[in-house]
């Protein structure tokens, strides 16, 4: 299960990003509740995750194109360097009571840029950690791991924080939370090799779409992550409503449904690492993403707070089955040279269409409830998993072909 963590350089960074993910859940949390406190909008809360995330689907193509160009290691240290410095700004505004709710946005979208960029040349540079390239699905699935055992911890605490010392404390952690990953990086033992430039960007970018357009299996997976991110952002902007209206509660409320839905995606995220090999994830990921729909679409009907975080907790669970195995199967596909650009189109439909789920569900919420929000993308969710089930058979006979050069499987 841990077997990539032999190599120095990916166990120096997943303890910097440890942290630092930490910070930035406590961010999020916090950042959802200062803004419901201040307007008491669903729609405010909805447009606040979008305008967190969508700065992906506009930015995401460039950072790929930067990270097959530039070393990966530098772009990371600058834009963990000035993500520090927008969630120290952001705590200043709270710490002296002049935060404004356009405060908040403004700032939410520079996080967003930078995310933009951060998500997709993080993704590809797990593979510069590693010299087995035979570690790289379990080094993916560790890296999910960090990040969902990150959502364990950090929501539970921003819940505790706020509810004690107010938000503020919650971003003054986040800025000082990525101290440990900018240290991390500068101490990797790598050897910069400087990218071939072979075309313009321009060219780079056209060749990039180009090359997902043509691979069915690459196509066909970010279009389901879309859909289950969209479901995952119609979830997270209504979690501080749900806290509220629906179970009675405040900040510690919403604090442990984010934690048991973090808990689920942590054991998730447990189970790919622990897997040997790519073959069958197919599968495993069409299963888990109707799950987590249907999960989710449990979890807007239910009024008892303990059956609730059962219901997320089973949603996380299938929600990182699905998207990560999604990711390692995508990292096993890509060919080298365009794996930056590869993932930045995963950033887009990880996190640059999350934000129209969010908006979705934050204005059929001001309309219909909360519950009926939900519901909606869930079921659009469970159809759009069951459209990649009865695809299978199409995906595997593309696959196979690349996993027989790739040495996973016997050559037919």
């Amino acid at each position: 299960m841990f077997r990539s963590l032999k190599h120095y350089n990916l166990r120096l960074f997943l303890a910097g990003q440890l942290c630092s993910l930490i910070g930035t859940w406590m961010q999020i949390v916090a950042g959802s509740w200062l803004v419901y406190r201040l307007t008491n909008s669903p729609f405010l809360l909805g447009a606040f995750a979008f305008a967190m995330n969508f700065p992906a689907l506009v930015f995401s193509p460039l950072a790929g194109v930067a990270a097959d160009r530039f070393d990966r290691r530098s772009l990371l240290v600058l834009i963990n360097t000035l993500s520090m410095v927008q969630a120290f700004i952001l705590w200043v505004l709270v710490f002296t009571n002049m935060v404004q709710v356009w405060h908040i946005m403004a700032l939410s979208v520079v996080s967003g840029i930078l995310t933009a960029y951060e998500m997709p040349i993080r993704q590809s540079f797990i593979s510069k950690m590693i010299d087995d390239p035979k570690d790289l699905a379990n080094a993916v699935a560790l890296n999910s791991s960090v990040f969902n055992g990150s959502r364990l911890i950090g929501p539970a605490i921003a819940g505790m924080t706020i509810a004690v010392f107010g938000e503020g404390v919650c971003f003054l952690f986040n800025a000082l939370s990525f101290l440990p990953v900018i240290a991390a990086l500068c101490l990797m033992r790598l050897s910069y090799v400087k990218p071939e430039r072979l075309m313009s960007s321009k060219g780079s970018l056209v060749e990039g779409f180009r090359y997902v357009y043509h691979s069915m299996p690459i196509r066909l997976l970010l279009v389901m992550v879309s859909v289950l991110s969209m479901l995952s952002g119609a979830f997270h902007s209504l979690a501080p409503i749900f806290a509220k209206e629906v179970f009675g509660g405040g900040p510690k409320t919403l604090g442990l449904l984010l934690s048991f839905s973090g808990a689920g995606a942590f054991l998730g995220a447990l189970y790919l690492a622990g897997r040997r090999t790519v073959i069958g994830l197919g599968r495993v990921t069409a299963v888990a993403a109707g799950g987590a729909a249907v999960s989710l679409m449990l979890f807007a009907v239910i009024r008892d707070i303990h059956w609730a975080v059962v219901a997320v907790f089973l949603s996380g669970l299938g929600m990182i089955m699905s998207i990560g195995g999604m990711n390692v199967i995508i990292q096993t596909l890509v060919e080298e040279e365009k794996r930056g650009r590869v993932m930045s189109l995963y950033g887009i439909a990880l996190v640059g269409i999350a934000p129209f789920g969010s908006l979705a569900a934050g204005a059929i919420a001001s309309h219909s409830g909360v519950s009926a929000a939900l519901m909606s993308v869930g079921i659009f969710a469970l159809i759009a998993s069951g459209f990649f089930w009865f695809h299978l058979p199409v995906f595997r006979s593309f696959v196979r072909p690349i996993y027989a050069a790739k040495g996973i499987i016997p050559e037919a």
